[in-house]
């Protein structure tokens, strides 16, 4: 094809491939499927030139034997995996994802699913740490999902679990998670360790240690836990 001396031909071919490059890039970040008439919105196109470039786009990666594919679902495109590589995706979501989980997720996890509906500001003080990133990463691998907002001051986001952490441990509900009681320690115990970490800084006085009060502040393992089994959701 000629290219005129002004450049409409390649003026237009550019401009085909700018907007082919947009819808590209504004469906790849995108979470839900994206409305043609919004493309079209986006783009000051007309809808009919955003479902022609989409169609032309699944061709292309359908004929380029690619690993995804441009679909129409739910009145908008989206990407995603094609079905011939299922095998291959649930593969790495049941063991590449969920094996990579670091102790600080686990950890995290563990006070969600117990203390659900729990905010971050809460699993933060019980951790001792700061847990926004852990806490992204947990709801970005489905394991938990936002549940309500706190009435309270702030209004905080309230967290628990998905049915797809539940499917992960074969639980039917939150309520088959074993007993805390189970996990935590008796008040004896509690105290032998607690004595035995003081040993080195206990003052003497007669040969006989002197014990330091426990600060009444700081909660117990118990307290921070409670006695009984995963709060309902």
């Amino acid at each position: 094809m000629e290219v005129l001396p002004g450049g409409g031909e390649g003026v237009a071919e550019n401009a085909d491939a700018g907007v082919r490059r947009a819808v590209e890039a504004m469906l790849m970040v995108a979470l839900d499927p994206v409305p043609p008439n919004l493309l079209a919105q986006l783009l000051e196109v007309a809808t009919d030139e955003v479902e022609r470039i989409c169609s032309e786009l699944a061709a292309a990666y359908e004929e380029e034997g690619r690993g995804f594919a441009l679909v129409r679902v739910a009145g908008g495109f989206r990407y995603q995996s094609h079905p011939d590589q299922a095998a291959w995706v649930e593969r790495f979501v049941l063991e590449g994802q969920s094996s990579r989980l670091t102790s600080a997720a686990l950890e995290t996890l563990a006070i969600v699913a117990y203390k659900q509906p729990v905010s971050r500001a809460q699993v933060s003080a019980i951790r001792g740490v700061d847990v926004d990133g852990v806490m992204r990463t947990l709801q970005h691998r489905g394991y938990i999902v936002e549940l309500s907002r706190d009435p309270g001051p702030g209004n905080a986001v309230l967290f628990g679990t998905t049915p797809f952490f539940l499917e992960h441990l074969g639980l039917d509900s939150v309520h088959d998670l074993p007993p805390l009681g189970e996990f935590v320690p008796g008040a004896e115990v509690v105290e032998a360790l607690d004595r035995g970490l003081r040993v080195g800084s206990d003052l003497v006085e007669d040969g006989e240690p002197i014990d330091e009060p426990v600060d009444a502040e700081e909660p117990s393992v118990a307290e921070v836990f409670g006695s009984g089994g995963p709060v309902e959701a």
